[in-house]
């Protein structure tokens, strides 16, 4: 059974080989890079439904570069592959639009973990009902074209940045703790990966706060999780049957 269709991005034709070996024997449809303008030209003629996308690419363009240059013409998912995962490394990949991290060296059974929560929460769960609508003060959020304005300006934002801000925006007013952020947003798996929450949090900010440094929208609760603050919240949601 074809589940979806994967490109990998790196430059070692024996991790290439394996990752393509382990894909394929689950399902899945791959394709291969071994450069970074080669990857961004696949991701715009065969548009896959997942890029695995190594950070340490050699040549003129590094997986950074490939990340940034895809998010401007595509919001497939990107699960970044890396020799380490330090806070800046989280943050910098998650500024230019990356959606997971693997730390190298990993096993068959975390790379397909992380594949199908990926897959799962930037395709969306199966759903019964679909709000139109969420305004929070100067916020508003349309649900059915996925579109985010604030003071009437659109802002663009990555698939995982509007499934933290609609679960923000969905419970305004109220504090969220760290893990029941990273559950819904991200999957049971993750609920104690706080740094990714915090990233998240900076690059949401970046985008929708006048000054980032203080924010006045998503507030931080220390050591528990974070809250939107609405301070005129009405929130309008027409919900309709779905059928996926």
């Amino acid at each position: 059974m074809n589940l979806a269709k994967i490109l990998i991005v790196d430059d070692e034709p024996k991790l290439i080989h394996l990752v393509r070996e382990i894909l394929m024997a689950t399902g899945y449809e791959v394709l291969a890079a071994s450069r970074g303008d080669q990857a961004v030209k696949a991701a715009a003629v065969e548009q896959p439904d997942l890029i695995l996308l190594d950070v340490q690419l050699s040549g003129r363009l590094n997986g950074y570069l490939v990340a940034e240059q895809i998010r401007e013409f595509s919001d497939v998912p990107i699960i970044m592959l890396t020799i380490k995962s330090s806070q800046a490394d989280l943050l910098r990949g998650f500024e230019v639009g990356a959606d997971d991290y693997i730390t190298k060296p990993f096993n068959a059974k975390e790379l397909l973990a992380r594949i199908r929560a990926v897959l799962k929460r930037t395709q969306g769960a199966t759903q019964r009902r679909i709000e139109k609508e969420l305004v929070c003060g100067h916020l508003r959020i349309d649900l059915l074209r996925r579109v985010v304005t604030i003071y009437e300006h659109e802002v663009h934002l990555t698939p995982t940045e509007y499934n933290l801000l609609c679960e923000l925006a969905r419970h305004a007013n109220r504090v969220l703790i760290h893990e029941q952020l990273l559950s819904k947003v991200w999957g049971p798996e993750y609920r104690d990966e706080v740094d990714y929450l915090r990233s998240y949090v900076h690059c949401l900010r970046k985008k929708l706060e006048p000054d980032p440094a203080n924010p006045q929208m998503i507030i931080s609760s220390p050591g528990v999780g974070y809250m939107l603050v609405a301070p005129e919240l009405e929130k309008v949601s027409t919900a309709t049957d779905y059928e996926p």
